[in-house]
């Protein structure tokens, strides 16, 4: 994928710095759903967000489009307030929430939305590169969800933000549908447009965002190229034509599991080097191939690596730290 370059050193489009939110439990108690967060975001960047349910996404997610406020820490948005870069049309989002009017056509819902910019890209134009052409006149609310989230997207394209936040944006869309998404994303981002999207199909994330922020507990445990945060994980998968004796596999050094498929078997290990060496020197394995964790298993490696103990699960992961306690004001919280 040919991506533009970004530069690093350039100011962020966007700078989270300390940010905390929280919200009660229901039963007196306080539930801290993002924890001292600080992040940036540079123009023209693509950044999957991911986490499991409850890491802090979709709170963080709100505090970028201005519809809660930080209990701490600071959020600037295109050198301004959230809240004024959405009005001012320098963000865009296409959220899991928000309805749509069903008795609208496509077209009469991209002309009303359209009307309350000063400035805006042109409707057709807009309808065109999300995808909405062929169904213009097709009422709201006989759409399809996948429809109704590329309606959501033509919203957020109207007033040509610089920044553009999806939610789930593929969910209720089919295979061809989501590739047929990403393909207009791709496009979206290559003219400069900062993207940051969160999903839970995490091979969106791996053949699409050259950056992953992953999150957990409220807190970020993994950022950097999506390729650095698979190998962070400190996992490979090992795999090798042999047929082994118990006594084979119980000398294999530091083998986490392994996955046996007609005459070959998968190990995943967190040292493949002394893997593929042991393999090679003291059995009669061949055919031996090596490849880093997919994006999912790392996922699943970093966040069941955080425990609930404190401890760090795999090297260079931060440890959760107790939840904050409720603070004792919201009111004038920064920004």
């Amino acid at each position: 994928m040919n991506m533009i370059s970004t530069d690093r050193n350039a100011a962020p489009v966007i700078e989270v710095r300390e940010v905390s939110r929280g919200f009660p439990d229901g039963d007196g108690g306080w539930i801290t759903a993002v924890d001292r967060v600080t992040l940036g975001f540079q123009s023209g960047e693509v950044t999957a967000l991911l986490g499991p349910n409850g890491a802090g996404k979709t709170t963080l997610i709100d505090m970028l489009l201005g519809l809660s406020a930080p209990e701490s820490g600071t959020i600037v948005v295109a050198g301004t307030a959230p809240r004024t870069a959405v009005r001012e049309g320098r963000i865009g989002a296409l959220l899991q929430t928000g309805g749509l009017l069903p008795d609208l056509t496509v077209k009469e819902t991209v002309r009303m939305i359209a009307a309350l910019y000063r400035d805006h890209a042109p409707v057709e134009e807009v309808m065109e590169t999300a995808g909405l052409t062929d169904f213009a006149a097709r009422r709201v609310g006989k759409c399809s969800g996948g429809q109704q989230q590329r309606l959501k997207f033509a919203l957020a394209l109207l007033p040509r933000p610089a920044i553009i936040v999806l939610d789930e944006p593929t969910t209720g869309m089919d295979v061809t549908a989501r590739h047929e998404f990403w393909e207009r994303m791709r496009a979206q981002a290559e003219t400069g447009t900062t993207v940051i999207f969160a999903t839970h199909y995490l091979e969106e994330a791996e053949q699409f965002a050259r950056r992953t922020v992953l999150m957990h507990r409220g807190r970020v445990i993994a950022d950097g190229p999506t390729a650095e945060v698979q190998r962070k994980a400190g996992a490979a998968n090992v795999t090798v034509t042999w047929s082994p004796t118990e006594d084979d596999l119980a000398a294999l050094p530091r083998i986490a599991s392994a996955e046996r498929r007609g005459g070959q078997i998968t190990f995943r290990t967190e040292d493949a080097d002394a893997l593929a060496r042991h393999l090679l020197t003291a059995t009669t394995a061949h055919s031996i191939a090596v490849r880093p964790a997919s994006l999912e298993e790392a996922f699943m490696l970093l966040t069941d690596g955080v425990r609930a103990d404190g401890q760090d699960g795999a090297d260079g992961v931060a440890a959760p730290v107790a939840p904050a306690e409720r603070p004792a004001t919201t009111e004038g919280a920064s920004r």
